[in-house]
């Protein structure tokens, strides 16, 4: 299994969003990096799910329940999307500032390329973010 951060703005779509679909597709990534991440991607694979922009917190955990498949919000066949679920909301959002204050998780991806969509996560870390969540 793999781990991964995902990445959206809350007013254009939220954790909340992906709750109430239930299931829903990661499109809209044109970025060849997050891309490449994506097309790494597979069943199984969880994810953080970040509110960027105001927020700037990792809310909840996402599951990827599919392989990548071609975008269906462009013809451009560069572009791929894989599908979602939500697993469960963080007891407590984790902040930015607090990832960056934390010297477990200087290395993480977030802190040294924060502005990446789709990005990996290694095991550890991800383990450190939901222990800060129960905080």
């Amino acid at each position: 299994m793999n781990y991964w951060l995902i990445k959206s703005e809350p007013n254009a779509y939220s954790w909340d969003d992906l709750v109430k679909l239930g299931r829903d597709h990661w499109d809209g990534v044109r970025n060849y990096q997050a891309r490449n991440n994506m097309k790494a991607m597979q069943p199984g694979d969880l994810a953080l799910f970040y509110h960027s922009v105001n927020e700037k917190s990792v809310v909840g955990v996402a599951e990827c329940v599919s392989e990548f498949y071609q975008d269906p919000t462009t013809e451009d066949e560069r572009w791929v999307v894989v599908d979602f679920v939500p697993k469960n909301k963080l007891k407590k959002p984790v902040t930015l500032e607090q990832v960056k204050s934390d010297s477990r998780l200087q290395d993480m991806v977030l802190v040294n390329n924060s502005r990446l969509s789709v990005q990996p996560v290694k095991k550890e870390e991800f383990d450190i973010i939901l222990a800060i969540s129960e905080l």
